[in-house]
């Protein structure tokens, strides 16, 4: 009989004995799968608000590239109103040199060429103001693509950076884009 309780508390015995490893056993993976879960999760945030990042970032990207190719545009036409404005100056210019040689040789039509004379020079102050006007608009036209090339750079920049961070997800990328 002393067997019989023997072997009874031997196997009741071992399997407590069991059953409080076990507990603790499960105890631990339990806390090691919350834990690698909770990383996954900031993990999974973190790329979350990189990709928030980049697509903001392209847009802006994209609305900064339309900016500078209307900047690029405007550069372009204030160029060729000043160049349609010099060809002007030139003609009249040239018509001026015109009148001014044939005022000495023009016996009766001198009066017909010193109002031409007039009526050109008058035209060419007009032109000269201008073409002062337009070469204004184009020193304004490169200086506002200058500006738009700069913030189209920055963005480039900022999203080259944010491509490397995600090349590196150790690194912290709570920055979001300005």
């Amino acid at each position: 009989m002393r067997r019989v309780y023997f072997l009874i508390f031997v196997v009741f015995g071992v399997t407590a004995a069991t059953f409080g490893q076990a507990t603790s056993s499960d105890s631990q993976t339990l806390r090691a799968l919350l834990s690698e879960v909770r990383e996954l999760r900031h993990e999974l945030q973190s790329s979350l608000t990189r990709i928030q990042s980049a697509q903001i970032l392209l847009s802006r990207l994209q609305i900064q590239e339309v900016a500078v190719t209307r900047a690029s545009q405007h550069l372009d036409d204030a160029r060729s109103k000043l160049a349609e404005v010099r060809v002007v100056l030139k003609s009249e210019a040239a018509e001026i040199k015109h009148f001014e040689d044939e005022a000495p040789n023009a016996g009766e039509n001198a009066a017909q060429v010193e109002e031409a004379l007039k009526r050109v020079k008058s035209d060419l102050e007009a032109s000269t103001n201008l073409e002062q006007q337009r070469q204004a608009t184009e020193t304004e036209a490169e200086e506002q693509l200058r500006t738009e090339q700069d913030k189209l750079n920055s963005l480039e920049t900022q999203l080259d950076e944010l491509v490397r961070n995600m090349d590196n997800p150790s690194e912290p990328s709570d920055r979001v884009p300005r």
